[in-house]
C-alpha cells in the first residue's frame, strides 16, 4: 500500500485515497467531498490489486455500466440538521431542505458568548449540503448549534418571517433520532428544524426593554433559596395570554429582588436559571450584571443539568 493507491475501509463501505501513512500502522484516507478520515492499514485493502486477485483482470475498453442515481425530489416535510455517520468513530453534519422553499441559512456552534460560523450559504427547495465532520465519541463535548433560516422570496407574496432554531444535542437524545435522511437517501440522526416558537418582533421588545424598570423592594430582607428559576411558569400562576414585555419585566423583577436579598444578607453565590430561549432574558441579566461593582464575576454554568440555561454570580 503506497501513498495515491485506492482503498476500501473493510468496516464501512467508505472508498477514497491514500494521503498518509505513518509508521504506527496508521493512514489518512480522502474521502468524497475532500475530508479525511483515520484508519489502520489493517482496516483497509487497495481495490485493484484484491480484486484482480480475487476476481481476475477486467478487459480492456470494457467499462462497468452504472446505475444513475435516482434524483430525490422534496416532499415538503421540512428542514432537518442530519449527522450521517461515515464509519463508527467519524460522521457528518449535513443540512437538508426537503420544503418548498428556499432560504438563505447560517449555522454557527455556541462557546458561552463567543459564536463560530460552520455554514453560511443558500439553502435551496430539494438541496443538502454537508458543512462538517465530528468524531462521535466526543458528542457530550459538542458546543449548542444555532441555526438561523431566512427565507427567499422570489415572488410577490405576504412576508415570510425568518426564524432561528438552537439545538444541544446530548447523547442521551441523540441515538433516539435515528433514521433515513430525506434526499440523502442513508440512515442517520435528524433532527426536525421546523419552527416552533412564536415570532419575536426583535426591535419592538428592545425598545419595552428599555422601558423596563424593576419595582423597588418594598419587603424585608431574607436570605434567597441558592437557586432561583425565572422560568414563567414558576413565578406566576397562570401566564396564559402574558405578552413578551409583561414576562420580561416579571422575570427581570425577580432576578433584582433575589439579587439583591443575596448581596445584602452575604451569600457568596447564587444561581439564575433562565432557560435558552431566544436569549433575551439571559443577555438582559448579564449586562446588568455587568454594571455592578460588587459583583465578583459571573458565568453561564451547569451545562448538563440546563444546557447553558443558567448563570452563575459569584458575589464579591
Amino acid at each position: 500500500m503506497n501513498i495515491g493507491d485506492r482503498v476500501r475501509l473493510l468496516r464501512s463501505t467508505e472508498e477514497g485515497i491514500v494521503r498518509k501513512i505513518s509508521s504506527s500502522g496508521r493512514i489518512e484516507v480522502e474521502i468524497e467531498d475532500g475530508f479525511t478520515i483515520p484508519a489502520l492499514k489493517s482496516e483497509a485493502v487497495v481495490i485493484h490489486s484484491a480484486e484482480e486477485a480475487y476476481f481476475g483482470k477486467k478487459e480492456e475498453g470494457i467499462e462497468e455500466e452504472k446505475t444513475p442515481l435516482p434524483i430525490s425530489k422534496p416532499k415538503d416535510q421540512g428542514l432537518y440538521l442530519a449527522f450521517i455517520p461515515i464509519n463508527d468513530q467519524n460522521i457528518s453534519l449535513y443540512l437538508i431542505n426537503d420544503s418548498r422553499d428556499g432560504y438563505l441559512v447560517q449555522c454557527t456552534e455556541v462557546f458561552g458568548t463567543n459564536h463560530r460560523t460552520l455554514f453560511a450559504d443558500k439553502l435551496l427547495s430539494g438541496e443538502s449540503k454537508k458543512f462538517d465532520d465530528r468524531i462521535l465519541k466526543q458528542l457530550d463535548e459538542w458546543p449548542a448549534f444555532l441555526l438561523r433560516f431566512f427565507p427567499i422570496q422570489t415572488q410577490l407574496g405576504p412576508e415570510k418571517k425568518p426564524f432561528e432554531r438552537k439545538l444541544k444535542i446530548k447523547a442521551s437524545q441523540f441515538f433516539k433520532h435515528l433514521g433515513e435522511a430525506p434526499l440523502l437517501g442513508k440512515r442517520g440522526y435528524l433532527f426536525h428544524l421546523e419552527q416552533t416558537t412564536q415570532d419575536l418582533n426583535v426591535q419592538k421588545l428592545n425598545l419595552e426593554l428599555e422601558n423596563i424598570k424593576p419595582k423597588p423592594i418594598t419587603e424585608p430582607i431574607k436570605k434567597p433559596a441558592q437557586r432561583i428559576d425565572l422560568h414563567i411558569e414558576e413565578l406566576v400562576q397562570d401566564p396564559t395570554g402574558m405578552s413578551n414585555s409583561e414576562i420580561l419585566r416579571i422575570q427581570l423583577e425577580t432576578f433584582e429582588k433575589n439579587l439583591n436579598q443575596a448581596i445584602a444578607s452575604g451569600m457568596h453565590e447564587i444561581t439564575f436559571v433562565h432557560g435558552i430561549g431566544n436569549g433575551v432574558l439571559r443577555k438582559e441579566i448579564q449586562k446588568r450584571l455587568s454594571e455592578l461593582r460588587n459583583i465578583q464575576y459571573f458565568k453561564d454554568t451547569q451545562k448538563d443539568k440546563w444546557g447553558y440555561g443558567a448563570t452563575l454570580v459569584r458575589i464579591s
